[in-house]
């Protein structure tokens, strides 16, 4: 009962577990991670246990045309746009704790591209909806994007699937497999 009569004391945190994800927003593997075990994961951790960075690109192409970035995705046009959304909500919202529930819901619905306003009404209603769009639309979208690219591509070993998970700096066959099978299990190993 000390910590209830000392609520002060401080608490020797241990460094989060760092997952990365790269993904896809429309790969129907990478959505089933990210919806029935990344988020539900994600909730059932004490905060300040795993650090999640989100990484929509996956395997798209970019090429530089005129000066302008222009990208290619697996699943077309549609994935390159909930690519973008999502890689604009994380930059309007900052926080990930409002992002996270924002794109789970994406993500769990039927459509990724169609379902934005309803999502945001339910998760997170004082988001600016203008400067969503703003980012989708123009400059700001294209240059996270061409991050999200950059970020992809550095990888190494370099991602050959989607979803590509990295655990703490780290891709193995092995981890990989951990993640998918039991990620709970694995983060609670893994945290110091």
């Amino acid at each position: 009962q000390v910590e209830s009569r000392c609520p002060d004391l401080p608490h020797p945190a241990a460094a989060p577990v760092q997952l990365s994800l790269f993904y896809e927003s429309l790969c129907p593997a990478c959505r089933q991670f990210l919806v029935r075990t990344l988020f539900s994961t994600w909730l059932q951790l004490p905060s300040g246990m795993l650090n999640i960075t989100l990484v929509p690109y996956g395997n798209a192409q970019e090429r530089n045309v005129s000066g302008k970035w222009d990208f290619d995705c697996q699943h077309g046009p549609e994935e390159c746009l909930g690519n973008m959304i999502e890689a604009c909500l994380m930059h309007e919202a900052k926080d990930f704790s409002i992002y996270f529930p924002l794109i789970f819901c994406l993500e769990s619905g039927t459509s990724v591209t169609k379902n934005l306003e309803a999502c945001l009404q339910v998760y997170a209603p004082d988001l600016d909806r203008s400067r969503i769009a703003a980012c989708v639309q123009g400059d700001t979208g294209m240059a996270l994007m061409h991050q999200n690219a950059q970020l992809t591509e550095a990888l190494d070993p370099p991602h050959q699937y989607v979803p590509w998970i990295v655990i703490n700096g780290k891709h193995t066959d092995e981890l990989q497999a951990q993640a998918e099978n039991s990620l709970l299990g694995l983060i609670c190993h893994l945290y110091q």
